[in-house]
């Protein structure tokens, strides 16, 4: 079942191995930490020979914006208003009980409903040395209402090599910043912003190497720290 729904999405290469991801809302901070993941290994999934399509709830004009801001390319992007095929392959939905989208998304970031949301945002704050290191120390990075920072101010207050604490917390402010600064362009409706995703990686024969189904806000991978890792095998 899982395969046959998979088949129908169109923009599918067959022939070679496929990686699949059902994005949530665009604007989501789950979906642009993925794309940012991939797009910082593409050049090694093409040598690899593996595929990638992403279909994400938006619109047009989110697809071009959420393209533009993260370097994810455009072409191996879809969009849809709603979140039929994520539906289709029964992605969890999120809370759906409480009085409509926002307060059940605000549960969410409080961790209910969400497993694992707290620990990672304290992960972003604290540091993880079993993370790599996310600012070069030549990158100099605008976040939100902050101050340019260089990236050497992490190196000087943590070290090097491994994600420094407070350094993921600073990415994660500059996607908010986006986010929000063009909210109804990366997020049209705001019917479905607990809809979670999903990543189904595919053999050149349609055999399902591998899936996973996100339960929760900041949640698209079952290995946060790295969130790729899953393709360590394919990628060398």
């Amino acid at each position: 079942m899982l395969l046959d729904r998979l088949a129908t999405v169109g923009g599918m290469e067959k022939g070679r191995r496929r990686l699949v991801l059902l994005l949530p809302q665009l604007g989501d901070f789950d979906s642009i930490e993925y794309a940012q993941a991939l797009v910082a290994v593409w050049p090694q999934l093409e040598a690899a020979g593996i595929a990638v399509l992403a279909i994400g709830i938006g619109d047009e004009a989110s697809r071009q914006r959420f393209c533009a801001f993260t370097g994810f390319p455009s072409e191996r992007l879809q969009v849809d208003a709603e979140p039929q095929l994520h539906r289709a392959l029964g992605l969890y939905e999120g809370l759906r009980q409480i009085g409509g989208p926002w307060p059940n998304l605000l549960l969410m970031c409080a961790g209910i409903g969400s497993p694992g949301t707290l620990a990672e945002v304290l992960r972003g704050y604290t540091g993880d040395r079993s993370a790599p290191q996310r600012i070069a120390d030549d990158e100099t990075i605008q976040a939100g209402p902050l101050p340019p920072i260089r990236g050497s101010f992490f190196a000087r207050a943590g070290g090097r090599g491994f994600q420094r604490p407070f350094e993921l917390a600073t990415v994660r402010l500059r996607n908010m910043s986006e986010v929000l600064g063009h909210w109804r362009t990366y997020v049209p409706r705001d019917d479905f912003l607990t809809q979670r995703g999903g990543t189904f990686l595919l053999e050149a024969d349609d055999t399902l190497l591998y899936s996973y189904r996100d339960r929760g806000i900041l949640g698209f991978s079952e290995t946060m720290a790295r969130p790729l890792s899953f393709l360590d095998a394919f990628l060398g």
